[in-house]
């Protein structure tokens, strides 16, 4: 699924519906030609003349308001083009401005209006930009693809956007290194550099983010051997508002080259990056399905002998899909064996949910008894299709979201097997629709020696999930990586053979309608809160960056910034952040609350 950033650019007016008024036009009415003469009426008690104009005032009065507000109210809706009367022309809408600008990230999570979208195509462009939005100290927030979670790289005030830099400038065959300038995407960048035998060392588990964001906010792939995406940067060119563009690697300023390769876009614009590359190589991927009692047993041996693997966890069931990679043996070459069902008999079991559930939920809301002709043949549908379907029917009723997982573990038990590929095909992941996120990063021990404290984790996490009856959905995602040696990573370590568990949990926005969007949102925040509560502190879990979330409330917003100091170099990061960017135009209000800068510094 092509997941970007979405720009809107504002219509010059918007169209309005004219509601119906609920009062028939005032008619004169006749019953017949018959006159009829009633008796004189009795003659009324005399009344002093105050008392007769205070009554016609009054009447006076509520006569006008009567017929301003029905002019008001007439005049104020425009009528449709095809409307036999005049249209009205008192009272006009302005139109939004053309140059105003629309962003949102891929899940609809997070938009903003803007009027100052930069996209420079050259290096001279963006140096000229930041120069003049420095001196006019006029916000400029460096956004990727606008697929964060949480709108990390969103500004109101101004965005620079590099999708038209996005060029391979140098491959060095020989030392598999790659210079790119950092706005192409990382699938752009994988097809270019094939030809030359390579590829990136790890993978997310999308391909449309551009190099310079997939960096800055420390995303990751799984593999407990593997570091961090920011580690393979070995190279990189920063604009920045107040020292121009600086050249950093580990020879050039060490310091400042590890805090910018995770550095949030706050430290300046990555302009170019050089990555260090491995020989493309083909996979062998097997998923099978396992219990948490199994997986405990295998634990250490899954995570020392395959250079790729991750953990599924299906809320409600008994049941962890295990998907191990590891490159395909050039002695025994991929297994011969077939997939023992069919594509659609693995589906079987979540269809026959779905024709069960929507006869159901369409005989208790008597508004859809008859089927929607627009509805696709769910024969034509993939999983997470079906899943998106079945979950919007009740997203927030937890025996229903229990049903859609029960039927998600009976088509992984139908899914076991093999498949080979390349690593950028094999290394994805089906994420689904549109959706919240929250995902820790804790560390689980060393490679030889694993603290298993990433299964104590989800053993309390599923717990906390039944007892408190959350509608939570498939799956709970577990991966691991390496340690990374740059100070911002939620993952950063000194010790070479640390190991950290990365653990995501999801709600789905499988709707359109915006109330049922926001209660599904409200339920995600307070099954977030719950795990925030139950398990961050006891195991130093710390969220990505890319899907932090900024409470509203004051106090828990100064704790979240007081815990942040805690394992994070705050005061170091504001500092090159003063040197940098000391106008902060590369900064948003996320930025801003999360590492605020005190005015004595």
């Amino acid at each position: 699924m092509l997941r970007s950033l979405l720009l809107r650019r504002s219509s010059n007016a918007r169209s309005l519906r004219t509601p119906t008024s609920p009062f028939p036009p005032l008619r004169t009415l006749c019953t017949s030609g018959q006159t009829l003469t009633p008796p004189p009426p009795p003659p009324p008690p005399p009344i002093s003349s105050s008392a007769s104009e205070k009554e016609f005032r009054k009447y006076a009065g509520y006569a006008a308001l009567a017929l301003f507000s029905g002019a008001a109210t007439y005049f104020s809706f425009p009528f449709p083009e095809n409307a036999k009367h005049k249209k009205a022309q008192i009272f006009r809408y302005a139109p939004l401005p053309e140059d105003l600008h629309t962003v949102s990230n891929w899940s609809g999570t997070h938009e903003v209006q803007t009027r100052n979208f930069n996209q420079p195509e050259t290096l001279a462009d963006l140096e000229a930009l930041v120069k003049e939005a420095h001196e006019k100290k006029n916000r400029i927030r460096p956004v990727g693809s606008g697929l964060s979670p949480n709108g990390i790289g969103l500004s109101r005030s101004g965005m620079v956007n590099l999708a038209l830099m996005d060029k391979v400038l140098e491959v060095d065959k020989e030392k598999k290194r790659v210079r790119v300038q950092a706005g192409i995407r990382v699938q752009q960048l994988v097809d270019a550099i094939q030809e030359y035998g390579l590829t990136l060392q790890n993978f997310a588990s999308i391909r449309e983010q551009q190099i310079g964001g997939i960096i800055q906010v420390g995303a990751h792939g799984t593999g407990a051997r593997l570091p961090p995406i920011d580690e393979q940067v070995i190279g990189m060119k920063l604009v920045t508002p107040a020292k121009g563009t600086i050249q950093l690697s580990k020879d050039k300023d060490p310091e400042l080259f590890h805090l910018a390769r995770c550095g949030l876009g706050g430290l300046g614009v990555v302009a170019e990056v050089t990555l260090q590359c491995v020989e493309r190589q083909e996979l062998l991927e097997h998923t099978y399905v396992s219990t948490l009692e199994e997986i405990k047993k295998n634990h250490k041996k899954l995570l020392s002998t395959n250079k790729h693997v991750k953990y599924l966890y299906i809320p409600y069931t008994d049941t962890v899909v295990v998907v191990t990679c590891n490159p395909v043996s050039k002695w025994s070459g991929a297994p011969k064996d077939k997939p023992k069902y069919t594509t659609d008999e693995a589906l079987k079991h979540v269809r026959d949910l779905y024709r069960e559930s929507i006869v159901k939920y369409r005989v208790q809301d008597s508004s859809k008894k008859t089927p929607d002709s627009r509805e696709p043949d769910i024969n034509e549908l993939s999983f997470t299709e079906l899943r998106d379907k079945l979950i919007a029917l009740d997203p927030l009723n937890d025996v229903h979201v229990g049903k859609v997982n029960q039927a998600e573990a009976e088509f992984w038990k139908k899914s076991e097997g093999y498949r080979v590929g390349w690593s950028d095909e094999i290394l994805g992941f089906d994420c689904g629709g549109q959706q919240w996120v929250s995902e820790t990063c804790f560390p689980a021990g060393t490679l030889a020696k694993p603290s298993m404290k990433d299964l104590e984790y989800i053993e309390q996490l599923k717990e906390l999930i039944e007892k408190e009856a959350i509608p939570a959905p498939s799956p709970i995602e577990q991966r691991w990586t390496g340690r990374s040696k740059s100070p911002m990573s939620p993952a950063f370590s000194t010790a070479e053979d640390d190991i950290f568990s990365w653990v995501g949990i999801i709600m789905y926005l499988p709707t359109a309608d915006p109330r049922q969007r926001k209660d599904i949102t409200d339920e995600f925040f307070h099954y977030r809160h719950l795990t925030q509560a139950k398990l961050w502190d006891q195991y130093s879990a710390y969220e990505h960056w890319a899907k932090i979330e900024i409470p509203k409330d004051k106090e828990e917003l100064e704790a979240l910034q007081e815990r942040l100091r805690k394992r994070f170099p705050v005061d170091a990061y504001n500092k090159a952040r003063r040197e940098l960017d000391p106008n902060r135009i590369l900064s948003n209000n996320m930025v801003e609350k999360l590492f605020p800068v005190s005015k004595t510094a």
